[in-house]
């Protein structure tokens, strides 16, 4: 009976022993576990903030890139005021220019027939003394001044109209070339800058597009990255906790056994 009780205490010792270790192994594998777990949140939360990051990042460039259109369109409108402007004072000129070249002629004009007539009316008053003294003799000679006095005036009049049209025709022609020219200027720097405007505007949507696409790229291959390390290490501990359950298991069955015997 002695022999049967120490046998009962020693495999009741063993097995109290052996539930001691179980726990003790158990609760290891619980702390692994919850470290595990503490790991893979860690992980998530790294991957969180780096797509916030580059959220924040991708509204920046969309703001950057839309204040440099923003530029260039105002840009744009300045250069086009300005050239305006500086037609509308070309157009200024060359209508004061026409008013003092019409008032100049217009001037020299009367001045010239105010002259032709004074001499005219010399002339006639001339005529008609030589005529008031020899009336009797030369009536038809009277006559055949007077004509050719008014023919003369006639011709004076006609060659001073004809030289002030031409005059008027040659100014006009003149300011057309010049508003043809200022308007082909004005179009061909209008059509410069807008393209030289148009093609900055290009370009810096491009490089900051191919920027966002390599850096989404980039935060997609990291992602990856870290989250199949963290797939390798769950594994590989999950791995290492049932090994050393089996170990554990393995050695109670022999400390059992062994102590059966």
């Amino acid at each position: 009976m002695v022999v049967v009780l120490v046998v009962v205490v020693e495999v009741v010792v063993v097995l109290l022993v052996v539930v001691v270790v179980l726990v003790v192994v158990e609760v290891v594998v619980v702390v692994v576990e919850v470290v595990v777990v503490l790991l893979v949140v860690v992980v998530v939360l790294v991957v969180v903030v780096l797509v916030v990051v580059e959220v924040v990042v991708v509204v920046v460039e969309v703001v950057v890139v839309v204040e440099v259109v923003v530029v260039a369109v105002v840009m744009v409108m300045v250069v086009v005021v300005v050239i305006v402007v500086v037609m509308v004072m070309v157009m200024v000129v060359v209508v004061v220019v026409e008013v003092v070249v019409v008032v100049v002629v217009v001037a020299v004009v009367v001045v010239v027939v105010v002259v032709v007539v004074m001499v005219m009316v010399v002339m006639v008053v001339v005529v008609v003394v030589i005529i008031v003294v020899v009336v009797v003799v030369e009536v038809v000679v009277v006559v055949e001044v007077v004509v050719v006095a008014v023919v003369m005036v006639m011709v004076v009049v006609v060659v001073i109209v004809v030289v002030m049209v031409m005059v008027m025709v040659v100014v006009v022609v003149v300011e057309v070339v010049v508003v043809v020219v200022v308007v082909a200027v004005v179009v061909v720097v209008v059509v410069v800058v807008v393209m030289v405007m148009v093609v900055m505007v290009v370009v810096v949507v491009v490089i900051m597009v191919v920027v966002v696409v390599v850096e989404v790229v980039v935060v997609v291959v990291v992602v990856v990255m870290v989250m199949m390390v963290v797939i390798v290490v769950v594994v590989m501990v999950m791995v290492i906790v049932v090994v050393v359950e089996v170990v554990m298991v393995m050695v109670v069955v022999v400390v059992v056994v062994m102590l059966t015997c």
